[in-house]
């Protein structure tokens, strides 16, 4: 018999992590897979579009959160994800990540005495004034197997005190998507449509509240792009908390009417990577992008004091910078040539194998 295995989404990131375990969850005659969408990022731009391109098909079960303070979020999260538990309790609960459903499900199912696997475990950025770092954390602790996508993973848990016997270094599910998905990124006719006025252009995407909620960090951030447009286009994907703390400040007129910005909405996977693909650099303070960027070879700067990802700057094309070091972290990228693909050991398209690998050993004990 089948054994029930919930994987459980909130957030666009965590679906292009999810798709590929549920492929090869779905391809074990061992396991039944369950897909929780929590709604974490609850409206079809933000999320939907992924889910469709990934051809995870809908979730079998959605707990509809929507938005709201960290507390009440995860409040919310925690219990109505205890809920479905108590229903439909599975021999395992996989959740993902950082966001406030990873943490609050892992709290839910960790209760209830249901086993829990974190994917992407081990990560930190040392900084607890983000939210992120928190979840982390505390969903490590609370874990009973943990996988790794980088020895420097396995480091900070060992370091935590957690039992060696529970860390399992698989690598990163997110060059799994990039890899199934690279035909597709490739044959995108994406750029087509963007009436590019420079010979080289940069992606951009920001929505940390350290970049975007703070006006007076936010207006130095757009007077630097500003800048850096008059001397390669900007294709600008804005997030939805971006664009309203743009428009609170009255600039988005400003960006709009600039021929070297091209500002839209959220992108589907396979134009947002097509994007990457062709760019000049990336700028950015996300932490997926760091590590899609260094796969690819594209140099990322993130605007960020801090990355829980430091193998992208170790060996990678990332580097850290402050709104007012971009442009000279730009004028760098440009005496470069192209670095290339970059080779991280098990970050070769099969970390999700690996995972399903250790699932089964686990469950044996």
């Amino acid at each position: 018999m089948s054994q029930l295995i919930h994987v459980v989404v909130g957030a666009r990131p965590n679906q292009m992590k999810a798709a590929p375990l549920l492929r090869a969850l779905r391809e074990h005659p061992n396991f039944e897979p369950i897909l929780v969408d929590t709604g974490q990022h609850y409206d079809h731009e933000m999320a939907g579009i992924f889910m469709e391109q990934f051809g995870m098909g809908k979730p079998d079960f959605a707990l509809n959160v929507g938005s709201g303070t960290h507390g009440a979020q995860t409040a919310k999260i925690l219990e109505r994800y205890e809920a479905l538990l108590l229903d439909k309790p599975p021999a395992a609960s996989v959740v993902i990540g950082d966001i406030n459903s990873t943490v609050a499900c892992a709290l839910a199912a960790s209760k209830l005495g249901i086993p829990v696997v974190h994917l992407e475990a081990g990560l930190r950025s040392w900084d607890r004034g983000m939210p992120e770092e928190l979840n982390r954390i505390v969903t490590d602790h609370l874990a009973d197997l943990l996988w790794t996508p980088s020895p420097d993973g396995d480091e900070n848990l060992l370091a935590s005190g957690i039992d060696a016997t529970k860390i399992v270094r698989v690598g990163n599910i997110m060059i799994d998507t990039l890899v199934a998905m690279k035909p597709a990124v490739e044959s995108s006719r994406f750029l087509e449509s963007i009436p590019l006025q420079h010979a080289s252009f940069s992606m951009v995407t920001l929505h940390r509240p350290s970049n975007v909620d703070e006006p007076d960090t936010l207006n130095v951030l757009l007077n630097e792009l500003l800048l850096v447009a008059q001397q390669m286009d900007l294709i600008w994907p804005l997030h939805p908390r971006t664009k309203a703390r743009i428009e609170s400040l009255g600039r988005m007129n400003e960006l709009v009417e600039h021929d070297g910005i091209h500002l839209m909405g959220p992108l589907g996977y396979i134009d947002f990577m097509n994007g990457i693909l062709h760019s000049k650099c990336v700028i950015t303070d996300s932490g997926g992008i760091q590590e899609e960027t260094t796969w690819l070879g594209v140099p990322c700067i993130t605007l960020r004091p801090n990355t829980e990802r430091p193998i992208t700057i170790t060996q990678g094309t990332n580097v850290l910078a402050t709104p007012s070091t971009l442009k000279s972290e730009l004028e760098q990228i440009e005496k470069q040539s192209d670095s290339g693909y970059t080779q991280i050991e098990f970050w070769d398209g099969k970390t999700a194998e690996r995972c399903v690998q250790s699932l089964e050993q686990y469950l044996k004990r």
